[in-house]
């Protein structure tokens, strides 16, 4: 039972580093938006990102549900290891 908490927050923290790619993608200025790879990342973060963005709106140009979102999937991966840890 413990293996599944900890492959679960080994996928969140590889869906975290999903996100910190497409952070750091903003950052290209010549990124084709429509190139499959950049569109992949995009649909596979899209369904966290979006809400997070409803919620948390864009400070000026800086947009902070990023890092809200890291946070929390930090802090939920945090609790699946501990809860492996016991099993």
């Amino acid at each position: 039972m413990g293996g599944i908490f900890a492959l679960l927050a080994v996928l969140l923290n590889l869906y975290s580093f999903l996100i910190l790619v497409r952070v750091l993608m903003t950052w290209i200025p010549n990124l084709d938006p429509y190139n499959p790879i950049v569109q992949l990342l995009i649909q596979a973060t899209d369904p966290v990102m979006e809400p997070a963005r409803r919620l948390i709106p864009p400070i000026g140009m800086i947009d902070i549900s990023p890092i809200v979102v890291l946070i929390a999937l930090r802090l939920i991966g945090q609790m699946l290891q501990d809860i492996a840890r016991q099993f």
